[in-house]
């Protein structure tokens, strides 16, 4: 599998406290890998590490390399903002802008330039499309973001990261604070996204990680214990703490 992102060596310390230590691994692209492992290994610092996004916290020391197209997005005086542009990031909780349906999904356009007028209600629809939410507010475009149920929201935050044209789509948890069925259709999205993006997804539920994953990446305490082909690793993980995390023992 062709690599999309390649991490060395990567450690992340928060106010001395080491939370990554010296992670090696290489993201297939175009395919879905889900971070597995207990509540504070370290699956979100890694994801977050993907795009620069833990540099928000002063007191946060990164050591390492994170190549994306095999460029270091760590070498002094990368464009940051290019950055989180490439590498788009879906939250646990939604958080529309406090502005309309429609403008949700043309901020980011409008901010970088890429659509304007009749191009941009096309791709306005377009997004909302590949996020499967367009028939169910094309009627409703300007009506405010917050009127959405948490769903909607959610697929609506979706459609506002592809429309700025990412290559790599990063989900922490992005179905944790939805119900089943809302949290159905982002997995069904995603599943038909992996076709033109790259996908890392941070989880701890194990039976979505089964339903979704083509390649995953378990970890413990920091370390990353094991990874691999999805199927390899729930039919025959190699590690005993691998082992006893698909069993259920913690």
């Amino acid at each position: 599998m062709q690599a999309h992102i390649q991490v060395r060596k990567l450690n992340v310390y928060y106010e001395g406290v080491q939370a990554l230590k010296d992670i090696t691994l290489e993201i297939p692209k175009n395919k879905i890998t889900v971070i597995l492992g207990p509540s504070g290994c370290g699956k979100t610092t890694l994801l977050k590490s993907m795009n620069r996004f833990l540099e928000l916290s002063n007191t946060t020391k990164i050591t390492g390399e994170v190549f994306v197209d095999g460029m270091d997005i760590y070498t002094p005086g990368t464009d940051v903002t290019e950055i989180r542009k490439k590498l788009g990031l879906l939250a646990q909780r939604p958080f529309p802008l406090p502005m309309s349906i429609f403008d949700n999904v043309a901020y980011g356009m409008r901010i970088h330039g890429i659509k304007r007028g009749a191009d941009m209600n096309a791709a306005v629809e377009h997004y909302l499309g590949l996020a499967g939410l367009w028939e169910e507010v094309k009627d409703r475009l300007h009506v405010p973001a917050t009127s959405l149920s948490i769903g909607q929201q959610q697929r609506l935050c979706l459609a506002r990261g592809l429309a700025v044209e990412p290559e790599i789509l990063l989900g922490d948890e992005p179905t944790s604070a939805l119900d089943p069925i809302s949290a159905q259709h982002i997995e069904h999205r995603l599943q038909d996204l992996k076709k033109q993006y790259t996908i890392v997804l941070v989880t701890h539920i194990l039976r979505q990680a089964k339903r979704l994953a083509d390649y995953v990446v378990f970890m413990y305490m920091g370390e990353l214990v094991e990874r691999g082909p999805a199927d390899d690793m729930f039919e025959n993980p190699r590690k005993a703490r691998t082992r006893a995390y698909f069993e259920g023992e913690f």
